[in-house]
C-alpha cells in the first residue's frame, strides 16, 4: 500500500494540522479539537480556518470524528499515511539501550535470553512483546510419546545437547498404549544423532518402505507427530510477554484481546507471524485490518526478523498494541532489539 499520491495532496497548512491532530492522538488517545491546534501552529491562522483544514482532512478519509462535537482523530489510512511520510523516527535513547542490553548477559540460554528480551521489550513499549525462537537444530537422543487424554497426546523430544521440549498433538482415533510404544520404538531407532529436520526427512522415506511392517494406528500417529514437525516454522516458540498491557487499555476491546491471546498460546499462527516479516530486511509496521493475524483486536504490530550470520531469517521480535502507538519510538526500539539478538545468537552459534 502506497499513501505518497495522497500525501502529495496535502499543501504546507494541511500537512502540518494532520501531523499535529496525529501527534496529539498519538500522545492522548483524545481526539483534537481546532482551538487546541491554534495554539501550536507555525502560521496564526482562527479556530474557523482549522475547521475547515480538518473537514478536508475528514473527506479525504485521513481524519474522522467519534462524536459530531467532538474534535478530530487520525483513521487507519490516516495513521499509515502518517507512518509512511510524515512520522519522525527517534534514535533509540541509551537508558531504553541499555535495558536491551542487559538482557544479553548470561546468555548461554537461548529461550532465557529471548524471554528476557520479550519482558524488556514489553516493559520499555508497554505493549505486549512478541519473539519467535529459532528452531532447534541440535541432534535427537530420544523420543517418547505420552498418551494425555483420547484427543491429546504429548511427544517428549530430549536433544543430545540436554535440551528437552514437549509438544502437544492430536492423536488418532483408538490409540493404544503399545502403538504409542510402538511409534516411539520406530523412532528412536532412526533418531539418534539426527536433528528434527534430517529425521522429518528419513521418516518420510522408512514409512513408504516399511509400512506393512507397522500396525496402521502406530502409522497414523507418526505421521500425526509429522505433521507438527512438517512446517518450516512449527517447532520455533513464540514467546509472549506483557499482555495485561493490552487487556488494560480503557479502549481495548476485551473479549478481541483474549481471542487474540488465546490463538497466539494456542500457537496456530507462528507461521503467520514470521511470514509478517518476509519482504526483506528491517522494520515492518501493521495498522489494525492491515494485519489479518491480529486484525480482529484492532491492533498495530510492530515486528522485525532476526537473521543468523547468513544473513538468513532464523526468528523474530514485535510490539502489539494499540493502533495509537508511540511509533517514532517503538520502531527504532524494535529494529535494535532485533539487530542485537541477531548478533548474540550469531556469535553463540560461532
Amino acid at each position: 500500500m502506497t499513501t505518497r499520491p495522497l500525501l502529495d495532496e496535502l499543501n504546507d497548512r494541511s500537512r502540518e494540522v494532520f501531523r499535529r491532530v496525529v501527534e496529539a492522538y498519538l500522545q492522548t488517545g483524545e481526539p483534537v479539537g481546532s482551538r487546541t491546534l491554534t495554539r501550536d501552529m507555525t502560521e496564526k491562522v482562527s479556530a474557523a480556518t482549522i475547521r475547515n483544514v480538518m473537514q478536508d482532512l475528514e473527506y479525504l478519509g485521513l481524519l474522522d470524528a467519534p462524536h459530531i462535537s467532538a474534535g478530530r482523530r487520525p483513521t487507519q489510512q490516516g495513521l499509515r499515511l502518517f507512518v509512511d511520510g510524515l512520522m519522525e523516527v527517534d534514535p533509540v535513547a541509551p537508558t531504553d539501550r541499555a535495558r536491551i542490553e542487559e538482557t544479553m548477559g548470561d546468555s548461554g540460554d537461548v529461550t532465557a535470553l529471548l524471554d528476557r528480551v520479550g519482558g524488556a521489550l514489553s516493559s520499555l513499549t508497554h505493549g505486549a512483546s512478541l519473539v519467535l525462537t529459532p528452531k532447534h537444530e541440535a541432534p535427537l537422543r530420544h523420543i517418547e510419546f505420552v498418551s494425555l487424554a483420547a484427543d491429546r497426546a504429548l511427544v517428549v523430544l530430549v536433544f543430545s545437547d540436554g535440551h528437552v521440549e514437549n509438544r502437544l498433538f492430536t492423536p488418532p482415533p483408538g490409540q493404544t498404549p503399545s502403538s504409542m510404544r510402538e511409534a516411539g520404538n520406530f523412532l528412536n531407532a532412526l533418531a539418534e544423532g539426527r536433528t528434527l529436520s534430517e529425521l522429518r526427512e528419513q521418516i518420510v522415506r522408512e514409512i513408504s518402505h516399511r509400512r506393512q511392517e507397522l500396525d496402521s494406528l502406530a502409522a497414523v500417529m507418526i505421521e500425526q507427530g509429522l505433521a507438527t514437525w512438517e512446517s518450516d516454522d512449527s517447532d520455533a516458540r513464540l514467546i509472549v510477554r506483557g499482555r495485561a498491557n493490552l487487556i488494560g487499555e480503557e479502549t481495548a476491546d476485551i473479549d478481541r484481546i483474549r481471542e487474540l491471546f488465546d490463538d497466539l498460546e494456542r500457537k496456530r499462527d507462528i507461521a503467520q507471524f514470521l511470514d509478517l516479516t518476509e519482504g526483506g530486511d528491517g522494520v515492518r509496521i501493521f495498522i489494525g485490518s492491515e494485519n489479518k493475524l491480529f486484525s480482529l483486536s484492532g491492533s498495530s504490530l510492530v515486528v522485525s526478523p532476526y537473521m543468523n550470520s547468513d544473513r538468513k531469517i532464523i526468528g523474530a521480535v514485535g510490539v502489539i498494541g494499540p493502533t495509537r502507538l508511540n511509533y517514532g519510538r517503538i520502531v527504532p526500539i524494535v529494529d535494535y532489539t532485533a539487530q542485537l539478538v541477531g548478533r548474540v545468537l550469531s556469535g553463540l552459534k560461532g
